[in-house]
């Protein structure tokens, strides 16, 4: 147990790393920036993995380790308490009044009787009985150490679940903009992040259409922006050849196809724009996706004209939904689409070839790019409005913004073996729940002949610590076989108080004093 704690400590320790630095799988933009900006620090963190924790050798040897300590831990106990339910309740001690609750009472049956019914409610109380000559000694609470075990064995199968699920599953997203559609093929997604066994050939073969996307946000005067209504109307088509069919996708009610899972992640705002280059010919058209960097969805995003000709193109900038320009400079003001503008400054450069590598589409990279300047050698700043065009200096072409259209961001995924984790987790939380509930508890009773009765002694015992109702407990069954001595004592006690009371002498009866003296004895 010792070794399993250690190694979980060691696991949470390892993934610091992870939580803390870019991970290719994820984020492949951002680690490259990450090692740009810090190139020797950064090829150190690439060649021990940190880049991408989860599937390092030394993470994975971590999480094998923790899964053969939890098997190492699980077997022996396993062996003892297969052994404790095959024994015997343990041997009733010499003495029960040392135990931490005990109770004496008197009874008027034989010896054999008081044992028969003490045997009889012990075995109504859920305890496992076992009568020897003079004694019953009773045991229960096997539960608290049955709901250990399987808390131990579901973090087990909770641990091949998510191994399940990490090798042969995959997440991926992708920005569909709204009346476009989307096929649910790996060259399709935007980004992905698949397991080691991940079969491409796999994927659901499933499309969707984005109908509408309907986003409404709070107008009042309290909680001003709030987000209100999110809805994306789709045309799904399960497989080739099906009839499509309706359905409005929300946050927190995903898409369910063929065991893939179709959630809404995000939305915003994708200006529609035309760039006409210095030739006179449109070298670009279409709608281009900016990402939200702020509650009031100023959106930054980045316009590539790569065939303008003679000269290439390219812009960056903003949009605002709900744009004020003013000592602050451009900023939106609402998250709704009220006073749409765009804000851009503008590059050029010689035309170049296209070379494979992967370039991030939010953002510009302008090496070997110049800036278009005004006149007096200020940037040349763009402000647009839907249906507004804007000639750029010295002929070098134009753009238009034509309009607006939402997008939303899909997150498509399957998980395998996720009923064996959900499955596992409760039946964790279940032996958790028996393991702090459960009560492990020893009851013995033991009768012996004496002058006048049967004397009945009890004695209890618990297992665990921190445990109520022992006392009581105790204290019942004895009053259930017999009278408690002190409860007998109690009547002459208030008959020797009596006399006193009405003025006669304070020396007690015979009768009286003998009854406190063997009580005192037994006691």
């Amino acid at each position: 147990m010792r070794t399993a704690l250690a190694l979980l400590l060691l696991l949470a320790i390892a993934a610091v790393p992870g939580a803390l630095l870019p991970q290719r799988p994820t984020q492949p933009f951002e680690v490259s920036s990450w090692i740009e900006q810090n190139p020797t620090l950064g090829r150190f963190y690439d060649s021990i993995g940190f880049f991408d924790v989860y599937s390092a050798p030394w993470f994975a040897a971590i999480y094998l380790l923790l899964f053969l300590s939890l098997i190492g831990c699980i077997v022996p106990r396993t062996r003892v308490y297969l052994r404790a339910l095959r024994a015997r309740p343990p041997r009733t001690p010499r003495n029960l009044g040392r135990l931490p609750a005990s109770a004496t009472a008197t009874a008027d049956e034989a010896v054999a009787d008081v044992l028969e019914r003490a045997r009889v409610e012990l075995r109504r109380q859920r305890f496992r009985v076992d009568v020897r000559d003079d004694s019953v000694a009773a045991e229960r609470g096997y539960l608290r150490e049955a709901g250990n075990l399987v808390f131990h064995l579901s973090l087990v199968v909770l641990l091949v679940g998510l191994a399940w699920g990490a090798l042969a599953g995959y997440r991926a997203n992708v920005v569909v903009p709204v009346g476009q559609g989307f096929a649910n093929t790996i060259t399709s997604y935007d980004d992905i992040t698949s397991g080691g066994r991940f079969d491409p050939e796999s994927l659901a073969p499933f499309a969707l259409t984005v109908d509408r996307f309907t986003a409404e946000f709070e107008t009042g005067p309290v909680q001003q922006g709030a987000a209100r209504v999110f809805e994306a109307d789709l045309t799904v088509t399960e497989e080739p050849g099906a009839a499509p069919y309706p359905y409005r996708l929300e946050v927190n009610k995903p898409l369910a196809v063929g065991g893939t899972d179709v959630h809404l992640i995000q939305h915003g705002y994708a200006p529609r724009v035309t760039v006409t280059d210095g030739d006179g010919n449109v070298s670009f058209s279409g709608v281009v996706p900016f990402l939200p960097q702020d509650g009031n969805f100023t959106s930054a995003g980045a316009i590539k004209a790569w065939d303008s000709r003679p000269e290439q193109l390219a812009f960056q900038g903003f949009f605002l939904p709900t744009a004020v320009v003013d000592e602050l400079g451009p900023r939106s003001v609402f998250p709704d689409a009220f006073e749409p503008q765009l804000f851009l400054n503008a590059w050029y450069g010689p035309p170049r070839e296209e070379n494979g590598v992967p370039e991030n589409v939010y953002s510009l990279d302008v090496t070997g790019l110049t800036q278009i300047t005004s006149a007096d050698g200020d940037p040349f700043r763009i402000r647009l409005e839907p249906g507004q065009t804007v000639e750029l200096p010295d002929g070098r072409g134009s753009i238009t913004m034509d309009g607006w259209e939402r997008w939303v961001k899909l997150q498509i995924s399957r998980t395998p073996g996720l009923g064996l984790t959900l499955g596992a987790v409760v039946a964790a939380v279940t032996g958790l729940c028996l393991s702090l509930f459960v009560r492990p508890r020893r009851i013995w009773v033991r009768a012996r002949r004496e002058d006048g009765g049967t004397l009945v002694e009890v004695g209890g015992l618990d297992r665990a610590d921190a445990r109520t109702g022992l006392d009581e407990q105790v204290d019942e069954l004895a009053q259930t076989l017999g009278t408690r001595e002190d409860e007998a004592s109690a009547p002459a006690q208030d008959a020797g108080r009596g006399a006193n009371d009405d003025g006669s002498s304070p020396r007690r009866a015979e009768g009286h004093d003998g009854g406190r003296d063997d009580g005192g004895e037994r006691d």
